[in-house]
């Protein structure tokens, strides 16, 4: 039986782990001289580092699990994550993305043949009417092209939980994938070397972010996911927007508008209900 303190401290670490992506990349980007490019590569260098040690210390191959595909949509997530939240608040880029991924998956599905009863489509079209009203022009909306790039960093995660679907050892593929992604870092940094930038706190974020928050999460939730139901770790996961938005608003100083709270609910109340239907 598993040590149902040991499941929650694993879970606990893990949800914190996953929010504070979201306020590493922004205090990052906001108050030192990195530049979202430089992140990017320094967060996939450094989480694939940890992640091939902890592969090495088990007495395995690094490259043993992983595939390019996945490891294409890990980059394109990575990047597209850093560029938006150049001008996205903590809480606002931690909503936008779970909300994509969601309907990346439910989409996915959808399309694949499984059907909704009559309260998940309700929950569906809530969580639809959130997201559009947070994009809705006004003064409190968040900038359009970075909305956008969360919202492609949504769908590149999406896809990349539906290609590690079924993955027998997790912890290879997460390692495999960031391994294979690094390729993808150096032709980014090469690319963006005219305009790169950092200093020490912007390279602290960033490693902080790619083998603690990233790398070392990832196998904390792996290590906690057999505890839980399908249906159970999809709803623990709403968490992740709520604590990014706590900590958004208690350490980096960010406003919280009626907007924002409105759309929180909608969103993350609508994939609840859809999450809490299925069997």
């Amino acid at each position: 039986m598993p040590n149902p303190l040991r499941i929650a401290s694993l879970t606990v670490f893990a949800m914190l782990a996953f929010a504070s992506n979201s306020l590493l990349c922004r205090i990052a980007l906001r108050d030192t001289a990195i530049d979202a490019a430089s992140f990017t590569s320094i967060r996939l260098i450094s989480g694939a580092a940890l992640l091939a040690i902890l592969m090495i210390g088990r007495g395995s191959h690094p490259l043993a699990g992983g595939t390019w595909r996945a490891a294409a949509m890990l980059f394109a997530y990575a990047v597209t994550f850093s560029f938006a939240y150049r001008q996205l608040t903590a809480a606002t880029g931690a909503l936008l993305l779970f909300g994509a991924v969601q309907m990346t998956m439910l989409g996915y599905g959808l399309a694949a043949g499984e059907r909704l009863r009559g309260l998940q489509w309700l929950g569906l079209l809530v969580a639809l009417a959130g997201l559009i009203g947070l994009l809705l022009p006004g003064l409190a909306a968040p900038p359009l092209v970075s909305a956008l790039l969360m919202l492609a960093a949504g769908a590149a995660w999406g896809v990349y939980s539906l290609l590690g679907r079924g993955v027998t050892d997790p912890v290879a593929g997460t390692a495999g994938n960031f391994l294979r992604a690094v390729p993808f870092t150096v032709v980014l940094s090469l690319a963006t070397v005219a305009h790169a930038s950092f200093d020490a706190m912007g390279v602290l974020y960033a490693v902080v972010s790619g083998a603690i928050t990233s790398g070392l999460g990832y196998v904390l939730w792996y290590a906690a996911l057999p505890a839980f139901k399908a249906a159970s770790a999809a709803t623990i996961q709403l968490s992740v927007p709520a604590l990014a938005a706590l900590g958004g608003v208690l350490l980096l100083n960010e406003p919280l508008s009626l907007r924002l709270l409105i759309a929180s609910v909608a969103i993350l109340g609508g994939i609840a209900l859809v999450i809490l239907r299925r069997r």
